[in-house]
């Protein structure tokens, strides 16, 4: 059985005609008969294509992809029903939703080939009457639709008219499926549930202290109301890491993260957190810097990079054991696409830092940088390394994650370097 539509036919013809005058189309004798006169609907000679689009654009089994994209392309279901109902396009993604035979849609009354119902149980089709209904409409906006044995589908209609107010020459329908929806739906619920975990917590005890020392100010000591108010400013503080953290997402999924590049030292930046977690307590000893070789000139966000080498050195103390070990090395340019590289040119400069703990396991370490993941249970929001990974693809970078030699996790980030477009 030709399961191609009309239009596909009709594809054929219009460019054979196009690019060989004279010559026999695609087909032959057949694709010329079924080519029709340009313009005239699926009734009247079959000369559309049943997408809507131009007579180019081929349907399933069609013409080149010189004319266009084929509907089995589409990353979308697509069907189409002509002016008197029947199905003339059915492909693949549409196919792999409903579980239906292209073969057996083609030729079926729309209704039939793709029956839907309502969250209610009403049949849609009955419902909406897209040939029968009011003239002025031009379509149905996305909603969720049930296919028969109550599977969930996503589902838009277009009305094709050759005027306004004319009769409907076309009916062109989108499917898709919901699982990609349920699964932002399901990030979006358990951000807002880890947002208000860790809210509660620090606000909790500001407005505890906060209220204490306002009732009973005169009989706490200094020393006691000093504590209290240390107190309040490290939960406050907390929040609004917190709150950063959130926004920092925002920019990431929306692609906004701004990168407001200047010359970096990254030694220097590298010993500055180092002298910042031996003040506040960790000995001098468990930190090893090892700069090899001159490193190129890095230009990046200063402050952005201060939170990738923070979280990492972080993680790395509280998460892991023994010595921490940060190499800081340039790092040799990829090889060339086309050809072998021309030299040992350096392009990049690379950061790994290392402790010598439990590790990561091997089944986990394709989820370390997907949100609210948790090495340990020894707090954090999870949404650290998330933030990291995309602060350092937002400068172009690559990140990765490995056993280090000693036994521990290694994170290694290289950062392409030179001197920006608008400077050079």
């Amino acid at each position: 059985m030709d399961v191609r539509t009309s239009g596909a036919r009709a594809a054929e013809a219009h460019a054979a005609e196009a690019h060989a005058p004279g010559a026999e189309p695609p087909g032959g004798k057949q694709g010329r008969e079924q080519g029709g006169k340009h313009g005239e609907g699926p009734g009247e000679g079959q000369g559309r294509p049943p997408t809507g689009a131009d007579p180019g654009v081929p349907g399933p089994g069609g013409a080149p992809d010189a004319l266009g994209p084929h509907p089995d392309d589409l990353p979308d279901g697509l069907v189409v029903a002509d002016e008197t109902g029947l199905v003339t396009c059915f492909n693949a993604a549409a196919a792999r939703i409903t579980a239906t035979d292209p073969a057996d849609a083609i030729g079926r009354r729309l209704e039939v080939a793709l029956p839907l119902e309502d969250l209610d149980g009403r049949r849609w089709w009955a419902l909406t009457d897209p040939y029968g209904g009011l003239a002025i409409r031009a379509g149905q906006p996305e909603r969720n639709l049930l296919l028969p044995g109550g599977r969930e589908v996503l589902v838009s209609a277009r009305y094709v008219r050759e005027r306004p107010t004319g009769p409907v020459r076309r009916v062109v329908v989108c499917l898709r499926g919901t699982e990609a929806r349920r699964r932002t739906e399901r990030s979006h619920a358990e951000l807002i549930a880890t947002v208000a975990h860790e809210l509660r917590s620090p606000l909790t005890s500001v407005k505890g202290f906060t209220a204490t020392l306002l009732a009973k100010w005169e009989r706490f000591t200094d020393d006691q109301k000093r504590l209290m108010l240390e107190t309040v400013d490290a939960d406050a503080n907390r929040v609004t890491r917190l709150i950063a953290e959130l926004l920092d997402i925002s920019r990431i999924d929306s692609g906004r993260l701004e990168v407001r590049r200047q010359p970096v030292d990254l030694a220097a930046a590298v010993r500055r957190h180092v002298q910042a977690l031996t003040a506040a307590g960790h000995t001098a000893e468990r930190f090893l810097i090892r700069v090899r070789g001159p490193l190129p000139r890095l230009w990046a966000d200063p402050d952005k990079i201060d939170q990738v080498l923070g979280n990492l050195l972080e993680n790395a103390v509280r998460h892991g054991e023994g010595t921490v070990t940060i190499d800081i090395a340039p790092a040799p340019a990829k090889p060339v696409a086309e050809g072998p590289a021309e030299g040992p040119t350096v392009e990049r400069t690379a950061v790994t830092v290392s402790d010598e703990g439990p590790g990561i396991p091997e089944e986990s370490m394709s989820r370390v940088f997907t949100r609210f993941w948790r090495g340990s249970k020894r707090g954090g929001t999870g949404l650290g390394l998330y933030i990291v990974k995309g602060i350092v693809e937002a400068h172009g970078g690559t990140i990765t994650v490995d056993r280090a030699r000693g036994g521990g996790a290694e994170f290694r980030f290289t950062l392409p370097v030179g001197t920006p477009a608008y400077l050079a």
